[in-house]
């Protein structure tokens, strides 16, 4: 009987609007299903590792198919409630399913397509050849095959590209497309006995013919004590061959002898990268009698709702809350997944929650090696361990399969946003979304609850339960504004510092006691100025003053990372009169460390803790009390518990409060708050210093008081005066081109047809405070969107708009980005 040809729709690593549908040829029938990583063509010459996301027998009409070419694996990398939840991100967040199979898989499972040049043995020139020409040539003569990366290498040139061309057009190369496979298992060298010997005569007969070669009897002898006994080794147990060297005292060589033998056979074994070994794992502590009413609310909420928030003052004692909660979670054999903002986080919590839960507990994210995530995922995949998973906002989408528990740490931190590339997705509003799809329960967990999670709450969407009470009944910190305006007229400033910060500082190093002073912005200083004609350095590919790294001794573009020299006189008046100007977290480094000579000064920010190692160190040297004063920008605002310090200064709370975005007091609130509660642990009530111009502010009236409702409220009623979220959905659509004049007439055009579509909802098309990054001008224009409009209409009538643009030729080049609920 004739069988009809099967079709699947794939997802391609690329940002197409719709799917590729490929035939499914006949050999592959049987090994083909929906969540398989699959090799197919694309293009004229282009080879792509897409995913499975459907089969059918319908064959589409607009084009010829193409045959999957292979199948990469032998169960699915990708389960189908993860593609559920791909196709909300996509329709959500207005962008394609393959830009979420970029953002969701880790780089080792996406296998990327490779230009590889291949020599033209029959070639003959038919004139002379540069000397570059004939050097890549005499390299391909022997290589045979190579990739332009490997012609750079080998002939030393930085771009081999444009000598490859021409040899290309003169038929001297070929090129063809070949995948490169990403991730590749770790392995060791281990030995075993050879198959030849495995029974005791052989041996016997082995060990007889070893008389004279003690060395190597030994080592045979050592080989099958490590192989757990005479009986495993005979059964062909591999033994690691670095450790039985090491075991047996002996040397290479005489494993070469056995090898050559016959006597011993020479393998490579798969190993883990990961830590998977057992440990004894602590016991979780018992609740507090605070903790325990906090934790049976939880369970109570949990009956009624699907999401609850538990509003903890900082050092509540929320993580122990989290512990038991996960534990009954475990108990029901389901899985956790402990969502955190920012990777330093990790490092203090992970090493607790290890404790606890042992190998049973992963941690994902992008400052782990690839490969470790790729065995993170696997592992996963496979249900081998992991039960618990830590990460940042990455990890929600790995391939869970019986999900009971999203944690959500610090809930209302914008690091749960992505910026760039899209999916622009939020985690925290993903991870309900996840949990739905999984009918698992979400905590959110945080001092300093964002608007749009409060107005849940006061909606009936979202339980709330509160944990007003420090642990152990640690006292609030007291908060002191103290007015610098008012300091600098009467000239009592010390640089940036005030007499009273100056004078608790001291107060705390005496006490041997530490210090974190806090200011958000990173570098030496913000831009530099000359004296005399007020001219600013400014980066040569953005609108915008570069910051001074005084480690470096350059000016660093924060945008694009440009750098350039400091000059020594201005390059408008040749004046030399050159200076810095505002401060960053270097430039207080450098001057407490001249205050204070005799302690130990340390920064936190992204120039300093870049790698996972560096920020292990800064956090562990500060713990055990090698750091005394530790400055940081709001990387230090998150989570982190240190029982010695006494004293927290906020540099500069205006920067935070004039800045031009509607959640500016929001965000001034919670960073301010946070960072106060770093101040004071055990048997001692921590101080914090506020300096700023403007001590009667509301925001910081209300950072003093601990009075979040007042800050909400007030909040809530600026936001639905101006239609902002938590009543109105925003979408911001960013325009950007090489020319200013295309880009404006692009915007202008967009504007004009969405105003058709939405009305008065469209705002723009405006030109941001930084209207030039990267040579790319910059336009925006904002949506303001009713709750109730449908994410799936309105995705539609925004890429129709868009792509009727980008159908012009004067258009095709211009950039549009969406991002749904910016932060």
């Amino acid at each position: 009987m004739f069988e009809p040809t099967l079709f699947a729709d794939v997802i391609l690593p690329v940002p197409l609007p719709k799917l590729f549908t490929y035939s499914i040829p006949d050999e592959l029938m049987s090994q083909v299903a929906i969540g398989k990583r699959v090799v197919i063509p694309f293009g004229q010459k282009k080879v792509y590792s897409g995913l499975v996301q459907n089969i059918h027998k319908e064959k589409p009409e607009a084009y010829e198919t193409k045959p999957i070419l292979s199948i990469l694996d032998s169960e699915p990398v990708v389960n189908t409630v993860q593609l559920k939840f791909w196709d909300w991100l996509a329709d959500y967040y207005q962008c394609t399913l393959g830009e979420v199979y970029k953002a969701a898989l880790p780089s080792g499972l996406k296998m990327e397509s490779e230009t590889r040049v291949i020599y033209n043995a029959e070639f003959e020139a038919e004139k002379p050849l540069s000397s570059r020409e004939n050097q890549i040539l005499d390299i391909l003569s022997n290589k045979k095959v190579c990739s332009i990366q490997e012609i750079n290498q080998l002939s030393g040139l930085k771009n081999s590209l444009p000598v490859v061309k021409r040899l290309l057009d003169l038929n001297a190369l070929f090129v063809n497309e070949k995948l490169k496979e990403a991730y590749k298992p770790k392995t060791e060298k281990v030995l075993q006995i050879h198959p030849d010997y495995r029974s005791d005569e052989k041996l016997e007969a082995a060990f007889n013919q070893l008389e004279r070669a003690p060395k190597q009897q030994t080592l045979l002898m050592t080989l099958i004590s490590e192989a757990g006994g005479l009986r495993k080794a005979l059964e062909g147990v591999v033994v690691n061959k670095a450790q039985l060297t090491k075991k047996a005292n002996t040397s290479a060589t005489v494993v070469t002898e056995l090898i050559n033998k016959n006597i011993l056979q020479q393998g490579d074994q798969s190993v883990d990268r990961l830590d998977l070994e057992e440990k004894d794992v602590a016991h979780a502590h018992p609740l507090t009698e605070v903790q325990q009413v906090a934790f049976d609310e939880i369970n109570t909420s949990f009956l009624q709702k699907d999401v609850t928030l538990l509003h903890g003052v900082t050092s509540g004692g929320k993580t122990e809350i989290y512990i038991h909660l996960i534990n009954q979670c475990l108990a029901e054999g389901k899985q956790v997944l402990y969502l955190l903002p920012e990777i330093a986080l990790t490092t203090q919590i992970t090493s607790r929650l290890k404790k606890h839960f042992g190998n049973i507990m992963g941690i994902y994210h992008s400052k782990f090696p690839d490969a470790e995530r790729v065995e993170v995922w696997h592992n996963l995949q496979e249900q081998k361990n992991y039960q618990i998973i830590v990460g940042v906002r990455s990890s929600i989408f790995l391939p869970f399969s019986n999900l009971g528990l999203i944690i959500v740490d610090e809930e209302h931190e914008n690091t749960y946003k992505q910026f760039d590339p899209a999916p622009r997705y939020h985690a925290r509003d993903s991870a309900v979304v996840l949990a739905k799809l999984f009918g698992a329960k979400v905590l959110l967990g945080t001092a300093t609850p964002s608007v749009e999670t409060y107005y849940n709450i006061q909606q009936g969407k979202y339980a709330l339960v509160e944990l007003f009470q420090r642990y152990e009944g640690i006292k609030m910190p007291q908060i002191v504004a103290v007015d610098i305006k008012e300091a600098r007229r009467k000239k009592q400033m010390h640089s940036h510092f005030s007499p009273a910060l100056l004078e608790h500082v001291e107060k705390a190093l005496q006490n041997k006691e530490q210090v974190i002073l806090f200011q958000n912005r990173r570098g030496f200083s913000p831009f530099i100025e000359c004296g005399q004609c007020a001219w600013i350095a400014k980066c040569e590919n953005c609108d915008v003053s570069m910051t001074y790294h005084k480690h470096l001794n350059q000016l660093v573009c924060h945008y694009c990372n440009h750098t350039a020299q400091l000059p020594t006189i201005c390059p408008a008046c040749h004046s030399p009169a050159i200076e810095t100007r505002g401060f960053g977290t270097e430039k207080i480094e450098e001057e407490m460390s001249l205050i204070y000579p005799d302690y130990k000064v340390a920064r936190m920010d992204l120039d300093t803790a870049r790698s996972r190692k560096s920020y292990e160190r800064i956090i562990a040297d500060f713990e055990q009390g090698k750091i005394q004063i530790l400055i940081g920008t709001q990387m230090i605002s998150k989570g982190l518990d240190f029982d010695n310090v006494s004293l927290v200064g906020i540099l500069n709370a205006d920067n935070m409060l004039n800045y031009p975005d509607f959640r500016a007091f929001e965000r001034s609130y919670q960073l301010m708050t946070q960072v106060s509660g770093r101040a004071g642990r055990k048997n001692k009530q921590g101080l914090v210093i506020l300096q700023t111009s403007n001590p009667q502010h509301p925001v910081i009236l209300d950072v003093i008081n601990n009075n979040f409702n007042n800050h909400f409220a007030a909040q809530l009623s600026e936001r639905q005066a101006y239609k902002y979220p938590p009543f109105y959905r925003l979408i911001n659509i960013t325009i950007k081109h090489k020319d200013v004049n295309t880009n404006n007439k692009a915007a202008q055009l967009l504007a004009k047809q969405l105003t058709i579509l939405f009305g008065d909802r469209v705002l723009g098309p405006q030109a941001p405070p930084v209207n030039r990054i990267q040579n790319l001008f910059i336009k925006k224009i904002l949506i303001k969107l009713e709750k109730k409009a449908s994410p799936v209409k309105v995705k539609f009538l925004l890429r129709e708009a868009i792509f009727s643009l980008q159908a012009q030729n004067t258009f095709r080049s211009v950039v549009f980005q969406i991002d749904v609920d910016p932060m």
